[in-house]
C-alpha cells in the first residue's frame, strides 16, 4: 500500500482449491497464549497491534461468495460459505464481521446457535467439531457496507463511490463486506460470484470464469486458485473501460478503469507486463495467473493497494506507484506477514523495488535515493520510529516503514555486495512463495545467503531509536 497522509514526500503515492501448508495450520494453534487448545476458538490470533484480527481453532481453506451490490441504494446482500478445518476440539468458534446483519447461519447444512460482540460473530454449531474435521459454514447476511477507520484515521474496506464502491482491506476491511478469518496468518483460495446493475463491473481477484447479464443486472464470476490473505480481496463495482490480453508469459492481464481516468492511467498501465517481466527477473516467477489494475476515481480515499493479481488505485497511478504494487505480489502478497508488526517486509521491500526500478531504468540510482533519505536531520519523522517495531496499528503505514524499511535493504546490499544481495531477495520470495515470513526467518536466510553475520545491521536500521549511525 501507498498514502499521501502514510507516505509524506519524497516517496511517491501508491496513490482447484488452494492447499495452504501444514505450517501455517500450526502457525493458527500455536501463534501464543491467545490460540491455546481448549473447547473454543479465541477471538483473535494474537496479533500484538490488532488482537481481535484473524481467529483461533480453525483455518479457512476456501471463500465461496455471492454478492449483489445495488450502487443507488448502498445495499449489499450475500451469502458466504466458508470451507473450513478445526485446528482444535471446538465447541464454538468467531468470524470477524463489521455491522452487517445475519439473516441466516449454519454450520454443515445445521442451523448454528450465534451472536454479535462487536466486530466478532460468535458461532456455536450444534454439536462440537473434532480435531482436524473438515465443516463448512453458511452465513447469509445484508445490509449497508461502510468502512472502518484505521487506528491512523484512514478509511479501510468497503468504501462507496459514486458508481459503485472502492474496495480496499488492509488491514482490517475485509470484515466490511464478508465473515472471514481476517489475518494475514490465514489464506485460502476464494470464488466470488458479484451481481450488479447492467452497465456496472464487478472485478474481483484472480480469473475472470464467467460473465452473464439477465433481468436488468450482470454477474460476474471471479476465481481466485492461489492462497490469499482476506485483506487483499476485492470487489469493487463502477463503471469501468475494461481491456483484456495474455502475456507472452501466459498470465492474464484485466484491466479496468474509470473513463475518467483512462486518459493518464493509459500510458502507465501499458508498461504492466514489462514491469512484471522485469521484477520476475529479479524475484522469480510472477506467483499468479492473473495481473491486472483497477483504476477508480475515488480521489477521496488517498491511496492504492496491492489487491492480489489487480491492485485498485484511487485514481490513475504513476509508474513508480505500479512497480510498487507490482513488487507487492511477491513482498506481502505471495510472502505473507504473520504479524502486523513486520509490515516492513511488505512495504520495504515494494519501495526498495521503485529505487532498483528507477537506477535499472535511467533513474537516479539506489545508492543516490538512500543519501537523499540520510541527509534528512535527526529531528525528521523518517526516524521517528524503527521500521521493525513501529508501536501501534496506527504507524504501520508510516514513512519509516516504507523508506528506512527500504534504506535497510540497501545498507544489506551495500554490507553484501550485489551478487548475494539479489540471491537473498531471489530466495525469500522463492522459499516462501504461497506462504508466511518474518524478520527474523529473513535475516537468517541473509545471514546463510551472504555467509555473514549481519545481527548488527538488522539490530540497528529495524530497531534502533532514532537516525542509526551509517558509515
Amino acid at each position: 500500500m501507498t498514502h499521501p497522509r502514510r507516505r509524506p514526500a519524497p516517496l511517491r503515492r501508491e496513490a482447484v482449491l488452494a492447499t495452504v501448508p501444514v505450517a501455517v495450520a500450526a502457525l493458527l494453534t500455536a501463534a501464543g497464549p491467545a490460540v491455546a487448545a481448549g473447547p473454543a476458538g479465541t477471538a483473535g490470533v494474537g496479533d500484538p497491534y490488532f488482537p481481535l484480527a484473524g481467529n483461533g481453532g480453525y483455518h479457512v481453506s476456501h471463500y465461496d461468495l455471492t454478492l449483489r451490490y445495488d450502487p443507488a441504494r448502498r445495499h449489499l446482500a450475500g451469502t458466504a460459505v466458508l470451507t473450513a478445518r478445526a485446528t482444535q476440539r471446538l465447541t464454538r468458534f468467531d468470524l470477524d464481521l463489521h455491522g452487517l446483519r445475519i439473516t441466516g447461519l449454519t454450520v454443515d447444512h445445521v442451523k448454528a446457535g450465534h451472536r454479535r460482540d462487536g466486530q466478532e460473530l460468535v458461532v456455536t454449531p450444534r454439536r462440537a467439531l473434532r480435531k482436524g474435521e473438515r465443516f463448512q459454514i453458511a452465513v447469509a447476511y445484508n445490509g449497508t457496507p461502510g468502512p472502518v477507520t484505521d487506528p491512523d484515521g484512514s478509511p479501510d474496506g468497503w468504501i462507496p463511490t459514486d458508481d459503485g464502491a472502492f474496495v480496499a482491506g488492509e488491514p482490517q476491511g475485509a470484515m466490511t463486506w464478508f465473515p472471514a478469518n481476517n489475518h494475514p496468518l490465514d489464506k485460502s483460495s476464494y470464488d466470488f460470484h458479484l451481481t450488479v446493475p447492467q452497465g456496472r463491473t464487478a472485478v474481483a481477484n484472480g480469473v475472470l470464469l464467467a460473465q452473464r447479464t439477465a433481468k436488468g443486472t450482470t454477474t460476474f464470476h471471479w476465481r481466485q486458485t492461489e492462497p490469499m490473505a482476506a485483506y487483499l480481496a476485492t470487489a469493487t463495482v463502477g463503471n469501468f473501460k475494461v481491456t483484456r490480453y495474455t502475456t507472452r508469459d501466459g498470465v492474464q492481464v484485466y484491466d479496468a478503469v474509470d473513463p475518467r481516468e483512462a486518459a493518464a492511467a493509459g500510458p502507465v498501465l501499458k508498461k504492466l507486463p514489462s514491469v512484471l517481466e522485469w521484477e520476475s527477473g529479479l524475484f522469480g516467477p510472477y506467483p499468479y495467473r492473473a495481473a491486472g489494475s483497477l483504476v477508480d476515481h475515488a480521489p477521496d480515499v488517498g491511496y492504492a493497494l496491492e489487491t492480489q493479481t489487480r491492485p485498485v488505485y484511487d485514481r490513475a497511478p504513476d509508474l513508480g506507484t505500479l512497480v510498487h504494487e507490482s513488487a507487492h505480489q511477491w513482498f506481502g502478497d505471495s510472502v505473507s506477514l504473520t504479524s502486523w508488526k513486520d509490515i516492513w517486509l511488505n512495504e520495504g521491500f515494494a519501495t526498495y523495488a521503485e529505487w532498483l526500478y528507477a537506477e535499472q531504468h535511467g533513474g537516479d540510482s539506489a545508492q543516490k535515493s538512500f543519501d537523499a533519505l540520510y541527509a534528512r536531520p535527526a529531528t525528521d519523522g523518517l526516524w521517528a520510529f524503527p521500521p521493525g517495531a513501529p508501536g501501534s496499528g496506527a504507524h504501520i503505514f508510516g514513512t519509516p516503514v516504507y523508506a528506512r524499511g527500504a534504506m535497510t535493504l540497501h545498507a544489506l546490499r551495500t554490507a553484501v555486495g550485489d551478487r548475494a544481495f539479489f540471491r537473498i531477495l531471489r530466495a525469500w520470495a522463492t522459499q516462501h512463495r504461497y506462504g508466511h515470513g518474518t524478520t527474523a526467518q529473513f535475516e537468517r536466510l541473509a545471514q546463510r545467503q551472504s555467509g555473514r553475520n549481519l545481527h548488527a545491521l538488522f539490530t540497528t536500521w529495524l530497531y534502533t531509536q532514532g537516525k542509526p549511525r551509517h558509515p
